[in-house]
């Protein structure tokens, strides 16, 4: 049984997503980084061709600023080597000036033709430590200036943080009407107010099913209150293979040369290591069985040696797929997986898992773009 209403309906389909490591986070043993998989324009854009060629219907381009490369501008040149998968930028608020970022990213759009998706990140900038609730500020005022820009002829803004007046906005206007879907993660009260109001898909980290069905409880009251329904996204690493044992041996073996004091500086690093959901992440892994599992088939190994989601998916193809539809029933729409090496465990998922799955592009579900055929895996070599 659903959980909680969702904006896609009773759809059958979920959006099924993978990973590009632009924060240098690909390793062969966890916290042990090797040359060839370090973030660079040719294994990170090597990952994107094969997400697409295993049929993923969006790609997470995440946002750091101790290791790896700019997002958006990565975005831009991978627009020019894809031409059906979906791209979930993630776009740290008030990095750029808030009419200039509307343009940027409503050139993306035209350059995607309608295939970019939009993460909204809220955290502390390099040198500098804000409250929460200035932050989350700041990301509202930055949301609500975009859609002016995506929407109307003007831009006319008055906030705490940013003011405007009279602005024009003809080149500010996205190829997708109304602009990118906007997909958000928080758990602070001001972070879940700023989602329900003005946000598409509410991200969450993974955690134990009645954790989540709370978590997506209390998105959907705030949502309900602004006359708003949303989409729910999880975020999840994953180990799937033919049998369960293999499963599980590898999650051990992919832990095997990880240094714990490495893994603390690996998790330290990142600029919202001290955030609610890390914390809650961090608590996973302090109530999980001697093996990591909190829940069957759910490993927070993972999170050893990273700061944010910490956990993943571990077992058979069936498993993988059971659990994935326990998600879905609970009303969870979107999912954004990966796996160590990034490019391997793509392989894997699609191997067994993809080829059993109904996939969908939640902008064309939205009606932003128009809809395209089912997706289906690429040939090697083979682009559309």
């Amino acid at each position: 049984m659903t959980v909680v209403p969702v904006r896609s309906g009773d759809l059958d389909a979920a959006e099924v997503s993978w990973f590009s490591a632009l924060c240098s986070d690909d390793y062969r043993y966890l916290g042990q980084p090797e040359g060839d998989l370090r973030s660079s324009w040719a294994h990170c854009s090597d990952i994107v061709r094969e997400a697409e060629r295993q049929g993923f219907r969006n790609i997470l381009c995440p946002s750091s600023y101790q290791v790896g490369q700019d997002t958006l501008s990565f975005v831009a040149g991978a627009s020019q080597i894809t031409n059906r998968m979906n791209f979930l930028a993630a776009v740290r608020c008030g990095e750029m000036q808030p009419i200039m970022l509307a343009r940027t990213i409503a050139t993306l759009d035209h350059m995607l033709e309608g295939r970019l998706t939009v993460n909204i990140i809220s955290s502390d900038f390099p040198g500098e430590k804000e409250e929460s609730e200035f932050r989350y500020q700041r990301s509202r005022e930055v949301v609500e200036i975009l859609k002016q820009a995506w929407t109307q002829d003007e831009i006319n803004y008055e906030g705490q943080v940013y003011n405007f007046k009279g602005l024009t906005t003809d080149p500010a206007k996205p190829y997708q009407q109304g602009g990118p879907l906007l997909y958000f993660g928080g758990y602070s009260p001001a972070a879940v107010e700023l989602c329900a109001e003005h946000c598409d898909v509410y991200l969450m980290w993974p955690e134990t099913k009645e954790e989540l069905e709370g978590r997506m409880k209390v998105v959907n009251e705030a949502a309900e209150r602004h006359g708003r329904v949303l989409d729910y996204g999880l975020r999840v690493h994953v180990i799937v293979r033919d049998t369960e044992a293999e499963a599980k041996e590898y999650a051990q073996e992919l832990v095997s040369k990880l240094d714990d004091e490495e893994g603390r500086k690996i998790r330290e690093r990142a600029h919202d290591a001290g955030s609610l959901g890390v914390s809650k992440q961090a608590r996973n892994r302090e109530i999980a069985d001697e093996s990591g599992y909190v829940e069957p088939n759910l490993w927070t190994g993972v999170g050893r040696a990273r700061s944010g989601c910490g956990a993943a998916l571990v077992g058979s193809a069936d498993q993988v797929l059971t659990k994935l539809e326990e998600y879905r029933k609970m009303g969870i729409r979107a999912f954004i997986l990966s796996g160590y090496p990034h490019i391997d465990e793509a392989r894997q998922f699609g191997r067994l898992v993809m080829p059993h799955l109904d996939t969908v592009s939640l902008p064309e579900i939205y009606g932003r773009v128009p809809m395209g055929p089912p997706a289906t895996p690429l040939a090697e070599g083979e682009r559309r």
